[in-house]
Order: C-alpha cells, then sequence, then structure tokens
C-alpha cells in the first residue's frame, strides 16, 4: 500500500492564494481562520504579519481535526511606516489609493507553516518594493467603482485591474499577489510536507 502524502491545509480564505499553490503543484485544502487582525502597539509591519499569520495558522489547526501543515499568511501595504490594511469603505479606499498614488511602498507578506505533529512553526517575511504611478482622480474613482480594492491590503490587486497602476516591482510578484510561492514551498520542503 502506497504511503498517503502528508495534509496541507491552508488557513485562508483568499481565491488568490488557493490559485498560486495549485500553480506550485501543491495539494491542500482550504479551511480560513478568522482572528482579529489589528495592530498591536508598538508592533511593526512585519512583526504584525508575521504574528497574524501565525496565530491563523495555529487558530485553523485547534479547530480542524484533520491536517498536518497549517498555512497561514497575511499581507500588508506599508507606506511612509504606515500599515495599509484593508479599506473600510469606497472613500477610504480613495484616500489610500491617492495616498500610494506616485509613490514607492513596501507589500509584506507573512507566512507561518505549522507541523501540528510536532508543533514546529516555521514562519518568514518577505518584502517587496512596488512604485505606482501617477494616478488621476478617474482613475482611482473607476477602480474604487468595481469594488475590488474592499478586500485588499492596501486597496489595490496587481493581479487584477490595479495592474497598470504599477511601475516598478523590486522583489517577489507572488508575494504582492498574496503569498511568496518560491519561499513558501522551501518552507514545505524543509518541513517535510513535499
Amino acid at each position: 500500500m502506497a504511503a498517503t502524502s502528508p495534509q496541507i491545509v491552508l488557513a485562508s480564505a483568499s481565491p488568490r492564494r488557493s490559485e498560486l499553490l495549485e500553480l506550485a503543484g501543491v495539494s491542500f485544502r482550504v479551511a480560513p481562520a478568522d482572528i482579529p487582525e489589528e495592530p498591536l502597539p508598538g508592533e511593526d509591519a512585519v512583526e504584525h504579519a508575521l504574528r497574524l499569520a501565525e496565530e491563523k495558522a495555529r487558530a485553523t489547526a485547534v479547530r480542524e481535526t484533520s491536517g498536518q501543515f497549517f498555512i497561514g499568511a497575511d499581507t500588508i501595504v506599508v507606506l511612509d511606516g504606515r500599515i495599509m490594511g484593508k479599506p473600510v469603505d469606497d472613500s477610504d479606499a480613495v484616500q489610500m489609493l491617492t495616498d500610494l498614488s506616485g509613490k514607492g511602498h513596501e507589500v509584506v507578506t507573512a507566512y507561518a507553516v505549522l507541523d501540528k505533529q510536532s508543533n514546529v512553526c516555521i514562519k518568514r517575511a518577505v518584502r517587496t518594493q512596488v512604485v505606482f504611478k501617477q494616478l488621476s482622480q478617474q482613475e482611482i474613482t473607476d477602480y474604487v467603482k468595481t469594488g475590488c480594492p474592499l478586500d485588499k491590503a492596501g486597496a489595490y490587486a496587481i493581479q487584477g485591474g490595479a495592474a497598470h497602476f504599477v511601475r516598478e516591482i523590486h522583489g517577489s510578484y507572488t508575494n504582492v499577489v498574496g503569498l511568496p510561492t518560491c519561499e513558501l514551498v522551501e518552507t514545505l520542503h524543509q518541513l517535510g510536507a513535499l
């Protein structure tokens, strides 16, 4: 009888993260985590993302009865040291995009892979520099009307309607989409999940 491969569980409802894992050839199932995502006092962007990634992995591992390797991830946009989460409404999205217009910012995605069997958790934050072109008010308004920005950190999706906003990218593209696939797959191999 052939050995079964370890079970990998993605603690995220993000269709983008699922798609990236599928493209990498990883077999997994989805079991989203639901945790508060507010930064703690004094917490910097990287600490915040790393903490949330681990909390998502652990929360799902506690709740799920099957699965061995649990992946949590969190993506944030950082502009001039300020963490930009998901916009609360259309006007917040307009403000975020206005703030990002013509400037460089950093996208930080942290991931955590928890081996439930050994309780070993490997986590890492990957940073990518992104530069936006100068956006017109019409471009911002039209994009916000699509509804796409409302569930995205920094109010944009590079793989969607905001691709033409990006003048430069330095670092991992998949990191900006929401999951640094190269690094994550290396970690899954390190833990023996693949």
